[in-house]
């Protein structure tokens, strides 16, 4: 049944993620290593002038590093290359102010390659932050030869350090000791990164994955991936991602006037449409850096479990940064609520009890004659697809016997975009009383809903409203 504005509909779900993105979409959770000069003088922001005879961490390990995002199920690892302060944690040929001068293996140590090795070794993909301000260079505010030595900077850690899966960018930008602030030539960096590592998404500040617009791991109720194209202008990005380590963003809820970016009534007048996912990113400690008097103020396992299911199960991915100390060792407190947190991640989503339940649907089967048993596969060959102008869809699954549920998984067929504006879920008790779980808006890539622990032999998901027609990828049952 066809429904009145579908030729609208049919514009917004025209937006579609790309390869690399669609790559990234479905690493789901990863991890931010802060690191640098900063770690040994107990700040976050460095002003450049820092002793390079400072930084010796003696007991780095970046395999215990990598290690220790794995066991926490994530699938990847971004290390902070460059920070503001302009140390490298690799032997840049572009300036002194780098770990080749530094105590550090007797200057001989390369941070970016014992990562990037590591990463091979444990199977975590690589990515890479390098700050676009640099407060060391005195060359910053003089416009092209600062990008010169930006982009000289940026082709090594793009040519020497293996495949990247991400270019990780904020917008941070002050004034120099020159009393002039850089303006970043954005494209000319853009144009770097895609020639050089085409396959890796560019982050924040940039066009692949947008920042979900606060620190303290809050997701919007409504997370849509398909948003207007000038928000990924890098001047517009750039601005909105100057957060990292600022106080006035630290903890901060989300800005009401941003709650809304895809709604049909946000983009009816928008001409250009991307497909733009969010990223949460948020820090197991108070700061971005490790700082000792922080040790008391570790995130619990409660609350990056909750962190967890509301970011990667709103729609985003979760990036969560993993300060190491001064000795280049990770706090063993940060180690073992890590290490709880993938294992309830690895046991509570390994047994899908959708696989032994009956699964109907109505439409009884999709716009090609498929049944709803599509959905029992994650994978984007299979799914289950409306006809068009059908935008309504009845999920009914009937287990063999009662059963306590924990958690539901939806998920979107996200290669044909994002759909779903409205559902419900629900069980019928022992007299028949349809009962009410959950009531939500989106779903895309995937979303999580906490079923409580619910006893019942039944659910039922009901799609109310979607654009030109839900196309739905995966049902899981936990």
């Amino acid at each position: 049944m066809s429904y009145i504005g579908i030729e609208e509909d049919i514009r917004l779900i025209k937006a579609v993620p790309s390869e690399r993105q669609l790559t990234y979409e479905k690493m789901e959770f990863f991890c931010f290593i802060h690191f640098t000069v900063n770690t040994f003088t107990g700040s976050e922001w460095g002003d450049g002038k820092e002793d390079v005879s400072i930084f010796n961490p003696t007991e780095l390990d970046a395999r215990l590093w990598v290690k220790t995002a794995k066991d926490a199920g994530m699938k990847g690892l971004i290390l902070t290359c460059k920070h503001h302060d302009g140390f490298c944690l690799w032997p840049s040929k572009y300036t002194e102010h780098s770990v080749k001068n530094s105590p550090y293996k007797n200057g001989k140590g390369d941070i970016v390659r014992e990562v990037s090795e590591a990463c091979k070794e444990f199977g975590l993909k690589f990515g890479i932050y390098l700050s676009p301000w640099d407060r060391n260079n005195s060359s910053y505010g003089k416009g092209k030869e600062y990008d010169d030595y930006y982009v000289n900077q940026l082709t090594e850690l793009l040519t020497e350090y293996g495949e990247l899966y991400t270019i990780w960018l904020d917008g941070a930008c002050g004034e120099g000791a020159n009393g002039k602030i850089q303006k970043y030539d954005w494209n000319r960096y853009y144009k770097v990164m895609r020639e050089l590592q085409p396959n890796a998404v560019i982050s924040i500040s940039g066009p692949d994955v947008r920042w979900c617009g606060n620190e303290a791991g809050e997701v919007r109720e409504s997370e849509w991936s398909v948003v207007a194209k000038d928000m990924t202008d890098p001047s517009i990005t750039a601005e909105l991602s100057q957060h990292e380590d600022n106080e006035e963003f630290r903890d901060r809820p989300l800005d009401e006037t941003q709650s809304d970016l895809g709604s049909r009534e946000r983009l009816k007048n928008e001409k250009e449409l991307v497909w733009y996912p969010a990223e949460t990113d948020v820090s197991i400690r108070p700061g971005w850096f490790y700082h000792e008097e922080e040790d008391n103020k570790v995130r619990s396992f409660e609350n990056l479990k909750d962190i967890y299911l509301k970011s990667v199960g709103g729609n985003t991915a979760l990036l969560l940064n993993i300060p190491p100390m001064k000795n280049g060792k990770i706090h063993e407190k940060d180690m073992a609520i890590l290490k709880r947190l993938g294992e309830f991640i690895n046991d509570t989503f390994k047994n899908n009890l959708l696989k032994n339940a009956l699964i109907k649907t109505v439409p009884e089967h999709d716009c090609r004659g498929n049944s709803p048993d599509m959905m029992r596969t994650d994978d984007y060959n299979t799914y289950f697809m409306n006809k068009e102008g059908d935008n309504k869809l009845l999920i009914e699954i009937k287990f063999d016997e009662c059963k306590k549920l924990n958690y539901l998984v939806l998920k979107e067929a996200i290669t044909f975009s994002q759909r779903v504006e409205k559902f419900n879920v629900y069980f019928n008790d022992e007299s028949g009383k349809k009962i009410k779980i959950f009531e939500g808006t989106t779903i895309g890539y995937k979303r999580i809903i906490d079923l409580k622990g619910t006893k019942t032999d039944n659910l039922t998901i009901e799609i109310e409203d979607s654009r030109v027609a839900p196309v739905m990828s995966f049902v899981g049952v936990y």
